[in-house]
């Protein structure tokens, strides 16, 4: 007889779905529509396209580190000072006079963010199982990428009323989230009083290396979701939330079809297309932004972009003590959202300069780059924690070959000495 596969969906699966629901509406209307309120203020598209890039860059700067925190005092207590904090933030967007101000503000705010997402994703990492990790995070993220398919369509027509209006809408979709994180259980942190916060193993440095692959494709993300509907709005393409639209539904379609196939044929048999598909919507984007090249390049580009992220990430987890989830997913956080950043900055500075084509082909040509970077950094830092029952003093690697305990690049043990950093 076959063992009964493990239960995934629970109720507080649900009640998570529905807290990263709430948070990616909340930032979906504010991120394609903060651009044009930027523009409207007298800024450059170099500052429209710095909303986003300040938020990601603050967050991929605090990400390791606000990671390790939730670890040590709690997933839960951190959503909810998490969300608290950013309501303000969103309020304050309000009442911001100019584009110095707004730029300043989300600086600070994306701290916050990436407390936020970090918790998030180790609180839920810990609930699926082992066997259906991948499975898991891919279902977990499509109540994200349900909440892009609309959120950008919603944020416009509330800005239509006015920005105070939209302001005000995501602080109270920010207050939602602070509920639903106060009714979320956590077992108590068992950390010792003695043990000191800020050591040298408190990034999960191999992590953030390898994750440098995120950055390499997450940059075009960054460049489509603060231009995207500027250059749909150039070429005359209505509604002006098209591209956003049409990569969210590409992603639902196709996640929950592919995702399930890592855990079956491995994860790097699915990843690496995912990397391949991402930069050939980016060069599509670059031919040509009419609605059917728009359309064409978010369905290739949605098909990679959506199933990239979970399978990396469940392929990660394997190798990464689940005491030091926060911390690793904050190093994958700070690659990730480093690359958004980059991306929506210099994405601005090209269209300002060069135009839409030549910033999104730049976009495609780095994220070409990005299978080659995988292949190589996998061999050199990741080794698979040792199952049950395995030979004690010896590890697996990334190809099966057994390894022994204590190597530099076993990213999991936490019982000897530290040894020193690699140089990356």
């Amino acid at each position: 007889m076959t063992e009964a596969r493990p239960r995934l969906f629970t109720p507080l699966f649900f009640v998570m779905c529905g807290f990263s629901f709430t948070v990616f509406v909340s930032a979906f209307m504010l991120l394609p529509t903060a651009p044009f309120h930027i523009l409207e203020l007298g800024g450059t598209t170099t500052q429209a396209g710095l909303f986003l890039g300040m938020l990601t860059f603050a967050s991929a700067l605090s990400a390791p580190l606000s990671g390790a925190l939730a670890d040590r005092v709690g997933r839960r207590r951190m959503l909810i000072t998490s969300s608290l904090v950013i309501t303000v933030f969103s309020l304050a967007y309000a009442v911001a006079p100019s584009p110095r101000l707004i730029l300043t503000l989300v600086a600070i705010h994306g701290l916050f963010w990436s407390g936020l997402l970090s918790a998030s994703a180790a609180y839920m990492t810990d609930l699926i199982p082992d066997t259906r990790r991948a499975e898991g995070i891919g279902y977990w993220g499509l109540s994200t990428i349900a909440a892009i398919a609309f959120a950008p369509t919603l944020g416009f027509w509330v800005y239509a009323r006015g920005w105070g209006w939209l302001c005000a809408a995501s602080a109270g979709l920010n207050l939602v989230m602070a509920a639903i994180a106060a009714r979320l259980h956590e077992e108590p942190r068992t950390v010792a009083s003695s043990e000191r916060f800020f050591t040298r193993r408190l990034l999960e440095w191999r992590v953030l290396a390898i994750s440098l692959t995120l950055f390499l494709y997450s940059y075009g993300y960054g460049g489509i979701t603060s231009f995207a509907a500027l250059y749909a709005d150039r070429n005359g393409v209505h509604p002006k939330g098209i591209y956003l639209t049409v990569l969210a539904g590409a992603i639902l379609v196709s996640r929950p079809l592919i995702v399930p196939m890592a855990q079956r044929v491995g994860h790097r048999r699915v990843f690496l297309p995912c990397l391949v598909l991402i930069s050939a919507g980016m060069a599509l984007l670059s031919v040509g932004g009419s609605m059917p090249w728009l359309v064409t390049s978010a369905v290739v580009f949605g098909l990679g972009f959506g199933t990239a992220y979970p399978v990396f990430a469940a392929y990660v987890m394997e190798h990464v003590d689940p005491r030091r989830r926060g911390a690793a997913f904050g190093g994958i956080l700070a690659a990730f959202d480093t690359g958004i950043g980059t991306g929506s900055v210099m994405t601005g500075w090209l269209v300002g300069h060069y135009g839409f084509r030549v910033a999104f082909g730049a976009a495609a040509a780095l994220a070409a780059l990005a299978p080659a970077y995988f292949l190589v950094m996998e061999k050199r830092l990741l080794v698979r924690r040792e199952p049950a029952g395995h030979r004690a003093g010896s590890a697996t690697d990334v190809h099966g070959h057994e390894r022994k305990a204590g190597s530099a690049t076993d990213v999991h043990d936490h019982e000897r000495e530290p040894e020193p950093e690699p140089k990356v």
